[in-house]
């Protein structure tokens, strides 16, 4: 449904406005990048999540091939995934090998399993499908065991088998025991839900984040297609111009972006003009404090 509602979305659109997007002429400017907190590292503010979109046998390979093409072309890197996800960690891992892309992403994945020696089977289990020695980020997801995992990602990162280490969750009843984990244990990065209607985070996690140097990725960002239902039929404000934005999708990754704890945005998608799309989130202007509150009240209308 939310590819659906979105391709309604992306019709309303001239074909001028998108010929930036689709690398018919050269975008408005770079995809922007953040710094990971604490680092001296940057990362491009957008990039794509892999739940069920990457899920897929050898014959729904070549859309994703161009999706992962695309990424790097325009200068993204982060890929996300997750054991839980099915089969996207070994699609991630074949198609990017493939494309001789592997070393050039930043590939963050997940710990999804309870006790200590099944953690390390999952981790070593990633390793082996993402064709990597080294991953860019490990995250337990959904906080599953959580205190056991993070004992053994911190030897990991000591011995220098994973570079950054996180937490994940998707809902907003998991802010308040994530807010109080990070003040007890650092951490790098988290990754949790926020987006133009569900903005419970930035009441107090994301301004937690900023303050002890954890870095922010933004999973839900279209709420699972109900912004795009929410939309439907809608045009895009005349005024979202200001800051750039030519879709209702960039409208929603604008916003998300223009929070400074944010570091990257990683909404999922298996075709490419969603990817140009999202990518173009990234690029030109985005929303000041008061463009913000216009476009939560545009949504609720």
């Amino acid at each position: 449904m939310d590819f659906i509602t979105r391709r309604d979305s992306l019709k309303q659109l001239s074909s001028l406005a998108l010929l930036p997007l689709f690398g018919l002429a050269t975008p408005p400017s770079p995809l922007m990048r953040r710094t990971i907190p604490g680092t001296n590292e940057t990362i491009p503010v957008v990039g794509v999540g892999t739940w069920q979109t990457f899920d897929v046998d050898p014959a729904q390979f070549d859309p994703l091939r161009d999706v992962l093409r695309k990424l790097v072309e325009m200068g993204g890197t982060v890929i996300d995934s997750s054991p839980m996800y099915g089969a996207s960690e070994d699609v991630v891992g074949k198609l990017s090998s493939e494309l001789n892309l592997n070393e050039k992403l930043f590939i963050a994945t997940k710990v999804w399993t309870s006790g200590e020696a099944g953690g390390v089977r999952q981790m070593n289990e990633s390793f082996n499908l993402l064709k990597r020695k080294q991953m860019d980020l490990m995250q337990i997801h959904n906080l599953v065991d959580w205190p056991i995992h993070i004992k053994t990602l911190r030897q990991w990162k000591e011995a220098g088998k994973i570079r950054y280490i996180g937490l994940t969750h998707y809902t907003d009843a998991s802010h308040e025991t994530l807010a109080t984990i990070i003040k007890n244990n650092p951490v790098d990065f988290i990754q949790i839900n926020y987006s133009l209607r569900e903005r419970h985070a930035a009441e107090f996690l994301l301004p937690l984040a900023k303050d002890l140097n954890v870095g922010v990725l933004i999973n839900r960002p279209f709420e699972e297609g109900k912004l795009f239902d929410r939309v439907k039929g809608k045009t895009l404000p005349a005024w979202a111009a200001e800051f750039d934005c030519t879709s209702w999708g960039q409208f929603f990754l604008k916003y998300i972006l223009s929070h400074p704890a944010v570091t990257c945005v990683i909404p999922g998608t298996s075709k490419v003009n969603h990817l140009l799309d999202n990518l173009g989130a990234g690029m030109g202007k985005l929303p000041d404090e008061a463009m913000r509150a216009k476009m939560v009240e545009e949504v609720k209308n």
